[in-house]
């Protein structure tokens, strides 16, 4: 029998993984918490009474939604969830939105590999006879790789197939404080 460990990404002030299983994760994002699919989570929920707790729920079974929305996958929620709102995740201002796939804008468990993205530039500028960093992020979504890269001093090319996404990324930079940063935004 082996041994399995389930990583998660740290609590935080705006972001914590309250639950997971069943194929779905319970997630708070500020003070929202929301529940949505996730096919990966396999195992048991550890906490389902948190469950009954969430905010905004994603249902892909009509059967299980209101009669108001019968026949559409899409998120019901308790009235209390604003259209958008922003939090903080390692060291930037993401704005969450409820999509009608299920996402909110954020990936969190990417904030280990934005942290060693960040370092990894902040070391190469260090050497002296390297004059600048370029980065490409192909399928850049909402920014937060390209965020962390150019924080941490890169100049960055942000491509995606999606205008609301790019929007989406601009506002993150503006909210971050990273507007004036030298990233091109390309639509393709």
């Amino acid at each position: 029998m082996t041994n399995t460990k389930i990583l998660t990404t740290k609590k935080s002030k705006d972001y914590e993984l309250i639950d997971s299983g069943e194929g779905g994760k319970l997630e708070r994002f500020g003070k929202i918490v929301v529940a949505r699919p996730d096919p990966q989570a396999l195992w048991r929920k550890l906490k389902p009474n948190e469950w009954k707790k969430a905010d905004a729920v994603f249902c892909r079974d009509a059967r299980l939604r209101s009669e108001s929305y019968a026949g559409q996958a899409g998120w019901e929620t308790n009235g209390k969830v604003p259209d958008n709102w922003f939090v903080e995740l390692g060291g930037l201002q993401f704005k969450i939105h409820l999509s009608v796939f299920k996402h909110v804008g954020l990936f969190p468990e990417q904030v280990e590999n934005w942290k060693w993205i960040g370092e990894f530039i902040k070391s190469v500028k260090s050497v002296k006879s390297i004059k600048s960093v370029n980065v490409l992020n192909l399928f850049g979504y909402t920014g937060g790789a390209s965020l962390v890269c150019a924080k941490a001093g890169a100049e960055v090319c942000h491509v995606d197939g999606s205008k609301v996404a790019i929007n989406w990324a601009k506002d993150n930079a503006e909210a971050s404080g990273l507007a004036d940063k030298p990233i091109r935004w390309i639509l393709d």
